[in-house]
């Protein structure tokens, strides 16, 4: 066969070839092209919880000092803690994504954070277990995970567990306190997420007359004589344990501290409302209710 003849062949060719790829263009078959990694800085404990329970922890490159579960996120870069940022460590590590809580901050960082083009989110989640689960769901539609089936597992453990709290005969009343060394305590009062979390373990919250948290004081401890007195884990040892703690205002003349029960509970279980909420009600009702 001569050169000559071997020409229109290679023409054919090369059209079946364009018509080929036109097809799969038009039919939408086409290869599309590969998405950017997703590259996130998780702020704030139950935020990071919330990723990692989505099943997309591996695309968190940076968290903030409050997120210490689970262990992979300890073994991270840390950019601050979540209400002190550090817009320089924001960026060095190139993040897609910045979640942050209601209250992180400093405004100015998240001013600068914002001017540089970074997307960020805050996501504004209640601390109750409808706010819980909007959370899952905010953060899935942002982290492209599927929110559905985690949310049927936390509502039913949640369930199970205000469930078995509510079968104990007593409802003790508990004082619930924040500590970060001596002179620095404080009480939770009412619509507090410690407030809510003594409801769930059916128990009463000993501090009454106001919302938010609000300094203790020697009257204001023996008027409201709780039956236990709990507190985070890292508050307890910032007082110097049990003794410590007794040695604050009011807090030996209480039921609690006559009978030394101080209790003290992981502080992401006690004031996160995040992920672990099940677990949370079901650690503080076993804590407070006497067997």
């Amino acid at each position: 066969m001569s050169r000559t003849s071997l020409v229109p062949l290679v023409l054919l060719g090369l059209a079946l070839v364009a018509c080929k790829r036109e097809n799969k263009a038009e039919s939408g078959t086409e290869p599309a092209a590969p998405k950017a990694k997703v590259r996130i800085v998780s702020v704030g404990s139950a935020n990071t919880e919330t990723v990692f329970a989505l099943g997309k922890g591996a695309d968190v490159v940076a968290v903030d000092t409050s997120s210490l579960f689970p262990e992979a996120a300890t073994k991270l870069p840390q950019v601050g803690y979540q209400r002190a940022l550090s817009a320089e460590g924001v960026l060095s590590v190139q993040p897609t994504l910045v979640l942050l809580p209601t209250e992180g901050g400093p405004p100015a960082v998240i001013d600068q954070l914002k001017q540089s083009g970074l997307t960020i989110e805050v996501i504004d989640a209640p601390a109750t277990e409808e706010g819980s689960k909007a959370r899952f769901e905010r953060i899935a539609a942002l982290t492209g995970a599927d929110a559905a089936p985690v949310v049927k597992r936390f509502q039913e453990e949640v369930a199970a567990a205000k469930a078995e709290a509510a079968k104990t005969e007593t409802t003790p009343k508990v004082l619930v306190l924040y500590a970060r060394g001596p002179g620095t305590v404080q009480a939770f009062g009412q619509n507090t997420p410690a407030d809510k979390l003594l409801g769930m373990a059916h128990a009463q919250n000993a501090a009454q007359g106001f919302e938010g948290n609000r300094p203790i004081s020697a009257e204001a401890v023996v008027a409201w004589a709780p039956d236990y007195i709990v507190l985070p884990a890292r508050g307890l040892d910032s007082l110097g344990g049990v003794e410590g703690v007794l040695e604050q205002p009011g807090l030996k003349e209480t039921p609690a501290g006559k009978a030394g029960r101080v209790v003290p509970i992981d502080d992401l279980l006690l004031l996160g409302f995040g992920p672990r909420l099940g677990e949370s009600v079901r650690t503080l009702s076993k804590a407070v209710h006497e067997k």
